[in-house]
Parts: structure tokens; sequence; C-alpha cells
């Protein structure tokens, strides 16, 4: 048990020595001993270990108050690197992004390439591509329209992705973590990411692709809900008659919009609703919400915000949640 418990210790130590590490980039053995609260005894060893396996790497000897000049110590952002791949779709086109970063969000290659959602050949050569040119890569992301039920997706739009276990064949193929995500939940917490946003606060994301059926994210307290199985969100199965894949006039598209907006906010209660969403734009929009409102009132109304940012939101949230597979799940470790 001793054993056990001075590992985790250790592990626990190295995670706070790189968190200053990343935070800083370079620091003298001292200064990484005041962030980090540890002994410089205990930060020689450390030190030792990150160099040994290129994860730091000894920079240049500077003044030190009139003794001994100190030496400095450099992180190396390069040390893992991650691909992160999310699908949807541009110009009525399914599109899927493949971008490399490293560990100080750095994008080292970023690529679009227009094929049909999950063509296992091409994906894989795509995947096989990044691998080749990158071999610090050691965890791979994939956001998906759809939701994975014990790593088989079983709700999607796109038909070429039921029934697929990407998360367990991407991993299988190449023997590298993967995580798997749900467009609007990656898009929700790249917003949440973006704005600093409280965590106290309940922010939810609704995003209505060209063609498809919408989707619903919920950031709460910190964190994504998620609900049994993943489903939280599915707002495609309210009883609502209405048809997605349609072209939807302007004004069907408006009712139901508040419809959503009202049930939504009758349940959650948030402070925002990101509307992401090409339909109709906010001036339009204000009228018919405010005469909706009049007819079914509410204690209380979220802020309304529409953005046009769903790309870059699902991107930024994409690699956040990616680059979080590459840190220790210290959150899970057991007391000592």
């Amino acid at each position: 048990m001793k054993k056990i418990s001075t590992h985790l210790i250790k592990e626990i130590n190295l995670s706070n020595v790189r968190r200053v590490m990343k935070d800083i980039e370079v620091g003298t053995k001292p200064q990484i001993a005041e962030l980090t609260q540890l002994s410089v005894v205990t930060i020689n060893s450390l030190i030792k270990d990150l160099v040994e396996q290129g994860e730091i790497a000894e920079d240049k000897m500077i003044p030190s108050n009139g003794g001994r000049p100190a030496l400095t110590y450099r992180y190396n952002y390069d040390f893992s690197m991650a691909l992160v791949i999310y699908m949807n779709v541009k110009q009525g086109k399914d599109t899927i992004s493949a971008s490399v970063i490293n560990l100080r969000e750095d994008i080292l290659e970023k690529q679009e390439y227009h094929m049909p959602i999950f063509e296992r050949t091409s994906f894989y050569e795509m995947i096989d591509y990044y691998l080749a040119r990158y071999p610090a890569i050691k965890v791979i992301g994939v956001g998906i329209p759809g939701q994975a039920v014990d790593g088989q997706i079983i709700v999607s739009s796109h038909p070429n992705l039921q029934g697929v276990r990407m998360s367990e064949d991407i991993q299988s193929h190449f023997g590298i973590p993967v995580v798997l995500e749900n467009d609007i939940n990656a898009a929700i917490t790249g917003y949440y990411v973006k704005h600093d946003s409280p965590q106290d606060q309940c922010i939810v994301g609704m995003y209505f692709p060209e063609k498809y059926c919408p989707g619903m994210g919920i950031h709460l307290n910190g964190q994504l809900i998620k609900g049994k199985q993943g489903m939280a969100g599915e707002i495609k199965f309210l009883p609502i008659e209405i048809d997605w894949e349609s072209d939807l006039s302007k004004e069907t598209f408006i009712e139901t919009l508040c419809q959503l907006v009202q049930t939504t906010n009758a349940i959650l209660a948030p402070q925002q609703i990101i509307m992401y969403q090409s339909y109709i734009g906010e001036a339009e929009w204000h009228p018919y919400w405010e005469t909706y409102q009049l007819k079914r009132s509410m204690p209380s109304y979220p802020e309304l915000i529409f953005l046009d940012s769903f790309h870059d939101d699902f991107e930024i949230g994409m690699k956040w949640l990616t680059l979080k597979a590459l840190e220790p799940f210290l959150s899970h470790i057991p007391n000592i």
C-alpha cells in the first residue's frame, strides 16, 4: 500500500510541475518549487524525470542576484500532440476538418476534406497521413453529428454513421486513445471556454444545421450535462410536428423556435441560450419573441444570443476536450 501511495503522490507532483511549466514555459528550479509549493529536493527529482523523457529541456543560465548563475528549464509543448477531427456541413457539403495541435494549442497543420461523412477507407487514410507526419500524436478527438451508446453510434442524422463503433474501431486500428463527442456538446463547451463563463451558470446551445435535424447541448456548473446514455438535448424527439429536413418557412421556424425556447426555459431556466442557425437574423426574431411572451409569460427569461460561429466553437470545444484527455485524471485518485 505504501508503494501505491508513493507512486500516486509522485504522479500528483508531476502533474503540478507540468501545469506550472505549461503556464510559465521557462523557469528555474527555485521558481518552480515556489509555484508548486514543493520542496527544491522534490523538484530536483521531478525535473530530472521530465528532462529524461523529453517533456522539458535545459535552456540557459541566467544571473542569480550576485550568486551562482541558475539553469532555466523550458517546457516542450510538442512533447504530446492531438489530432482533432470534426464533421460538419459547410455550404451544403459534408465536410471533415482535421487539425494537429500541440500542448499550447498551436495549430501545426489543418486541412478540410469534402467527403461523405465516415467513408472508412478515406477516413483511415487521412488519419494515417497525420500519424506518419506527427509521431507525437497521443490522442485523437472526433466530433460527430450524432451520439454513441456503449461505443456504438445509435442516433445520427447521417445514415452512414448509424451503427458505427467509431471510437473502438479507430483505437483498435491505430492503438491511440479516442475522444468521441457530439457536435453541439463540443460547440457549447467551446463557447464556455472561449468566454470564460462563470461555473455556476447554465448555458444552453441550440444548433440548427443545414439539411439535418437540430440538437441541444447543456453546460451546467462547469460541466456538460449528458443525461442517460448521453441522450440529453435530443430535441428532434420532442412532440413537435415539424419535418426538419424539409424547406421550412420562416414563420414555421420562428414559431417552433419560440416553443423550444419556452420549453427549455421552463425545465432548465438557463442564463443564456446560444442560437446557432442561419434561418433568421436577430432583429427579425425579437418582435416575434416579444409577442410570444405576451401570450405565454414566464417568471424569467434567458439571454438569447444569435451566433454564426458554430464551426469555430465546435473546433475550440473539440481541442479543449481532446487535450484534456492528455492530462492525468487526478480527480479519480483515491485518498492517500
